[in-house]
Parts: structure tokens; C-alpha cells; sequence
């Protein structure tokens, strides 16, 4: 199995394929940090799910490809939760991949057998969301993919072979009872050397035949004449422990073999070895026997490590991987589902290839509104094209008429489509940008050394530079924190370098001056078009619907004067009234 193989229900099998992230001032302009905190809890996956939707491409496939898996896991909830039940299973592979296989030659035999237990863990749940995957009726790529990807895992990783491994190495472990150790004696009965003899599935019992150590001696009968042990011979317990090196060292055998459930002799020996004085040799037979102890279960550990060795990368490298992607498209999918199930609005984007059009958006609405609303019938949809006549808006319209907010809900729009996301809107077809980009008003702190108007020159120039023709650009009250005849000026020259470069853009701002400019920036050939755009009013109520026509900078003057009580009329008629 080549465990560098990868796979993603996220990104396309296309290494050509450029990405672009999003700026931290972007994101927070478009507010991507407040939907992903209402998306999930966990901060862990806020910060995932912002790395996600904030890495963008113009290349439609990868809009296309995640759809299409998001549309599968939308419309099978028993598969999000059974996933998500699988994925909590699947926890121990964090603290497996942190240990590695190196680090086991001093962990000892029982961890390799945990190690063997979470790796038969595993396997279950890789079984389990194969068959929870092949019971679903998958249409897009990625999902059936992923499950062409868990069969081939499967069966190059051998995991049934895997599965027998575990059970045989299980079953031999189980049945340690007992070992045999032997020990060879000189003429004055003083023990030279030991042994390993065997290890046995059946515990040794007490014999009720009263035959020991000493009778065997005495007789020749009982003693064998060959060195290999054919099994006849008695268990006898001893009922003493004697202080001495060699029985120190069976005892903290029996107390090693003591933690596998495995009876030795507890340590009890008594017999001449027992007695034999310090400085005969009998040293070097203690370290023996700790030797032994170590090759006693030497092939058994060897036979561990070469099955975790086998398997480990695999466990560790390839489904772990998944997790985070999976967990981005079931919390979204959750989401939206709470949503719809109030009343709201989504549909599922569909990019288009069209050169005429960029952009066709009916009954969209921001989703930071659904967020903040009861119900459906309390936002205000609008309806959007980006197209050959219509690729950069001047948005003018009164103080708090929307502008800002619906400006802010088509950079949305772009992020959540090309995440594969369902999106707040009857209808959403677009071509996919490389980046959105976005010049809101900075923070005070920000514009101490330049001042305003310098900060905002600095940073348009930068991110103009970065913009594409299949760029989005969204400009909010840019160039309106110095005099108006300033402010227009350089707002003027800067619309004109925008359709130069054939960015689609949104300019929603109070200079009603630059929007009845529209016509003279058109008149040069070979640029974009530009379109005022205005908040509409009824009678001087805020609508918050949008549409194409002539600015009424005057008559949301004149709302505004007569709000605050500025008007001429009411000045004067307040003047009279004071005397």
C-alpha cells in the first residue's frame, strides 16, 4: 500500500489547480469568523472551517467538486451522525500517531498489546463506515471516491490479514499459564546455568504424590537420563522463600510474569540452589536468568512490532486525514438543515462558463440576517447580475439603507458557493473568483502614523495590485474620511483603474457625485462597465432593495434633514417656538 497516496473530499486530484487565502481583514470584514462560531462551539473547528472557505480558487471543478459532496451529506443525515459516531471511535489515532514504533522497544510487551488492541478498533470502524457508506446512494465524485478509496486501504492494507494477526497474537497471549525453567547443577549441586524450557496454556497444580526434589535424587529411577524434559515430572509448591540473589531474581520473574495473569512459582523455591553460597558463580547465573526472562517472550514481542511496523503508517496517514473534512461538510450541512427547517431560504450554487455573465443572484440575502432573524419574512431579499453592462456598482443610497450589509452578503455569497456551502438565495449562478478582496474602514488605531486618507491610499494600492480580472472587490466608504472634493478625486481615478483591469466590483458609498460619473468612465474603450446602483426608498422609507438607476443623493438629503429636524422650515419654525 503506498501510504503517501492521497485523498480529499475537499480539493480535486488536479496538482495544477492555484489557491489564494483570504486576507484576516477580509474575513472579518465579510464576518466569516461570526458564521463559523455559529456553525459550531468548538474553537478547534472555527479556526478549521475559516482555513477552509478563506482558501479560494477561480477553478470551477473545485466549486463543483465540493457541491456535490455537500448535496450528499445535506440530503442523508443518517449518514452525518453516523459518521460523526465513527469519528469519535476513531479519537485514539491522535494519541497513536504520536507514538511511534521506536518509542515500543521500551514501552515493553503490554503496551504492543493495547497498541494491538486500538489497531483492531480501527479496522472495526473502517469496516463499519465502508458499509455505512455503501448503504447510501452517493452521486458525487468525492464521496464515491472515498469509498473506492476505503476498499482499495482495505485490501492493500491487508487488514483482513491484519485481523487474523491481532487474533493469533491475542490468542497466544491468552494463554500463557505457565513456564518451564530448567537449571543445570555441578557435582556439588550448585546451579551453573538456566533456562528457558517452555511455555505452557495450563497452569502447574500442586501434586498430591509425595514425591520432591530429594526423592528424585535418591532414586535413579527419577532421574532422567537425557537433558530434554519429556514432561514427566511433578509440580511441587514450595512453602519458603529464602533470601538469596537467585531466588530474589525468581521472584521478580514471578512478579514480571505476575502482571500477565501467568503462574510461575510465585517466588516460593526451596532447594539446595537456594542455598548455595555468594562468590560461587551463581551470579552470573542470575543475570542469566534475567536474560532468559527477556527471551522468554522475545518472539512473541518481535512478532508485535513487526505487525504494528506492518500496519502503523496506514492507521495513522490515511483515514485520520478525512476527519476534518468530513466534520467541515457535517457541521455546515447541520447548520443549513436548522435553518431550513425554519422557513429560510438556500439553494445550491451552479457555476457557469458563460462570458457574458459573472453573476446571477435572485432573492439573496446576507446570512448574518438569518442569523438575527425569526423568520424568513422579516429579511429583505435583492436580486444581483455581474455582467457585460453591469461589472462594477456605485452603491449609493441614505445612512443605514443596507448598503453595507448587502455589500458584505455578495462577498458571502462567493465564499460559501465555492466552499461547496448551500447558499442564502432562491437562486445563485456565478463564475468562481480567485480571491475576494475587501477595503472596509480601519480601526483608529491603524491610521495613527499615516492618518486616515493615507491608510486607506496605501492599502487600495496594495490590494489593487493583487486583483485579477476573476478577482471580487468590495469597497466600503472608501476614500470618504477626507473632504469630499478629495475623497471624489481620487475615488474617480481609482474607479477608472478598477475597469481598467476588468474587476468585478461593489463601491457602495455617499459620494452620489462619482456614481453620476458613470458615463464618463464608460467612455473609454476596452473597460469594464460601470453602473450606479441605489438603495431604493418609498417615500422616504428605507426599503433595503436594491436596484439600477440614477443616484437620489437630494431626496436622501432631504430624508435625512427632515429626521434630525435640519431643514430650513423646521430650524426656523424651532427658532419661533423658542421665543
Amino acid at each position: 500500500m503506498n501510504t503517501n497516496k492521497y485523498f480529499s473530499i475537499l480539493f480535486p486530484n488536479n496538482a495544477d489547480i492555484k489557491y489564494k487565502q483570504l486576507s484576516a481583514e477580509t474575513c472579518h470584514d465579510l464576518g466569516l469568523d461570526t458564521l463559523c462560531s455559529c456553525v459550531t462551539n468548538d474553537t478547534k473547528e472555527q479556526n478549521l472551517f475559516m482555513n477552509i472557505i478563506s482558501n479560494m480558487t477561480a477553478d470551477p471543478q473545485v466549486a463543483e467538486y465540493r457541491c456535490q459532496v455537500f448535496r450528499d451529506i445535506l440530503h442523508n443525515p443518517k449518514l452525518r451522525t453516523r459518521m460523526v459516531e465513527l469519528f469519535d471511535k476513531l479519537g485514539f489515532i491522535k494519541q497513536f500517531s504520536a507514538s511511534r514504533i521506536d518509542s515500543d522497544e521500551k514501552l515493553g510487551f503490554w503496551h504492543l498489546m493495547h497498541r494491538l488492541d486500538e489497531l483492531n478498533d480501527y479496522i472495526k470502524c473502517i469496516e463499519e463506515m465502508k458499509s455505512c457508506l455503501e448503504g447510501e446512494d452517493l452521486q458525487s465524485e468525492g464521496l464515491k471516491g472515498f469509498l473506492s478509496y476505503i476498499d482499495e486501504l482495505y485490501n492493500e492494507a491487508c487488514f483482513a490479514e491484519m485481523k487474523k494477526d491481532i487474533a493469533e497474537l491475542k490468542i497466544k497471549s491468552a494463554d500463557i499459564q505457565s513456564v518451564t525453567v530448567g537449571i543445570n547443577v555441578n557435582e556439588r549441586f550448585e546451579a551453573t546455568s538456566m533456562g528457558l524450557i517452555s511455555v505452557n496454556a495450563r497452569q502447574f497444580k500442586k501434586s498430591n504424590i509425595v514425591s520432591n526434589f530429594a526423592d528424585a535424587l535418591a532414586s535413579k529411577s527419577k532421574i532422567n537420563e537425557g537433558a530434554a524434559w519429556d514432561g514427566d515430572m511433578h509440580y511441587h509448591q514450595v512453602d519458603k522463600l529464602r533470601t538469596h540473589a537467585i531466588s530474589k531474581t525468581i521472584n521478580k520473574m514471578g512478579e514480571y510474569l505476575a502482571v500477565t495473569n501467568t503462574a510461575f512459582v510465585d517466588g516460593r523455591i526451596r532447594a539446595t540452589v537456594t542455598q548455595t553460597p555468594d562468590g560461587d558463580g551463581t551470579s552470573g547465573a542470575t543475570f542469566y536468568l534475567d536474560k532468559v526472562l527477556n527471551k522468554m517472550l522475545d518472539s512473541m514481542v518481535k512478532k508485535l512490532r513487526d505487525t504494528l511496523s506492518k500496519y502503523a503508517d496506514i492507521a495513522v496517514v490515511n483515514i485520520s486525514q478525512l476527519v476534518p473534512e468530513f466534520i467541515y461538510y457535517i457541521r455546515f450541512a447541520d447548520f443549513i438543515e436548522q435553518y431550513i427547517g425554519k422557513g429560510f431560504k438556500f439553494c445550491e450554487a451552479e457555476t457557469i462558463s458563460d462570458d457574458n455573465i459573472s453573476m446571477d443572484a435572485k432573492g439573496m440575502y446576507n446570512m448574518k440576517l438569518a442569523v438575527n432573524s425569526e423568520k424568513m419574512e422579516d429579511i429583505v431579499c435583492n436580486d444581483l447580475v455581474f455582467d457585460k453592462e453591469h461589472s462594477i456598482y456605485i452603491l449609493t443610497g441614505a445612512n443605514r439603507g443596507g448598503k453595507t450589509t448587502i455589500t458584505q452578503a455578495v462577498g458571502i455569497m462567493y465564499v460559501l458557493a465555492q466552499g461547496g456551502i448551500c447558499v442564502p438565495a432562491e437562486s445563485f449562478r456565478y463564475r468562481p473568483v480567485d480571491c475576494v478582496y475587501t477595503h472596509f474602514p480601519a480601526d483608529e488605531d491603524k491610521t495613527l502614523d499615516l492618518g486616515r486618507l493615507g491608510e486607506e491610499c496605501v492599502r487600495f494600492k496594495d490590494i489593487y495590485s493583487h486583483c485579477t480580472k476573476d478577482s471580487l472587490l468590495l469597497l466600503n466608504e472608501t476614500f470618504s474620511t477626507t473632504s469630499f472634493e478629495e475623497g471624489f478625486f481620487i475615488a474617480r481615478d481609482s474607479v477608472k483603474a478598477i475597469a481598467q483591469k476588468q474587476i468585478r466590483t461593489i463601491y457602495n458609498t455617499h459620494m452620489h457625485k462619482l456614481a453620476l460619473e458613470v458615463d464618463d468612465i464608460n467612455s473609454a474603450e476596452g473597460n469594464a462597465k460601470v453602473s450606479s446602483l441605489i438603495m431604493k426608498s418609498d417615500n422616504g422609507q428605507r426599503s433595503f432593495k436594491v436596484e439600477v438607476g440614477s443616484p437620489e443623493g437630494m431626496s436622501y438629503a432631504h430624508d435625512i434633514a427632515v429626521k434630525y429636524g435640519v431643514t430650513f422650515e423646521m430650524l426656523t419654525d424651532t427658532e419661533k417656538n423658542t421665543h
